[in-house]
């Protein structure tokens, strides 16, 4: 799944679990149906605000590097410490979520390494297509909270596709009446695009535009 295949699929609402790819058009949550909306970020309209450029200035002492994913022992202990501090249920560990069990990665994965010096305190791991990446993990070391990694690994990846001439950033999906997964606009809400399922179009985001999606699918539902 990589090259053109991987960009047909994402352009379809389609993303990565393990070694698969699926859909979804909601989740159950405390017995209540949640709309999940899937986003991409146009890239060339992707334009870094004053909250955005703050980000980078504060992190500007890290040093990132973005390579082909290998799974170390590093970003093993790194994972863990992320997994036992969060507060809600994260996989169990990043082989899983990536692999599942498989032997072969079908994927073309690279990683968003970033060190305070020696120190790995942040990953973020993406798939490449040809015209397209899609982010797929990332955590960071608690001790650096406060330094909204977790933004800042996406912040990176449109950074590199862009260099890398890329159209489109797929960072998974919004849900709503939850709002844990609103970080995914922070980089820049105007280039934000959704997914319209009828109709299989990418429409520009707006609250209005994803408050109407929702209620076509509880309709459906």
């Amino acid at each position: 799944m990589k090259g053109s295949e991987l960009d047909l699929y994402l352009s379809l609402g389609y993303f990565r679990m393990h070694q698969d790819i699926f859909t979804c058009r909601y989740l159950v949550y405390d017995n209540t149906i949640l709309p999940v909306h899937w986003l991409r970020f146009d890239l060339a309209n992707v334009e870094f605000g004053s909250k955005q450029r703050a980000l980078l200035r504060r992190n500007a002492a890290f040093t990132v590097e973005i390579k082909p994913f290998a799974l170390t022992s590093e970003i093993r202990a790194l994972y863990n410490r992320y997994r036992n501090a969060v507060d809600f249920e994260a996989p169990e560990s990043v082989e899983f979520w990536l692999m599942s069990g498989s032997t072969y990665n079908a994927f073309d994965t690279y990683s968003v390494e970033v060190r305070d010096g020696d120190h790995l305190i942040a990953v973020g791991i993406f798939d490449h297509g040809a015209e397209s990446i899609a982010g797929i993990m990332n955590f960071y070391d608690p001790e650096y909270r406060r330094y909204s990694l977790g933004k800042f690994l996406m912040m990176q990846k449109i950074i590199y596709a862009r260099q890398q001439h890329k159209l489109y950033y797929y960072p998974g999906y919004l849900v709503s009446n939850y709002p844990k997964f609103d970080y995914k606009l922070f980089p820049c809400e105007e280039a934000t695009e959704v997914f319209d399922d009828n109709t299989g179009m990418w429409l520009p985001f707006s609250w209005e535009t994803v408050n109407a999606l929702a209620a076509d699918i509880l309709d459906n539902e």
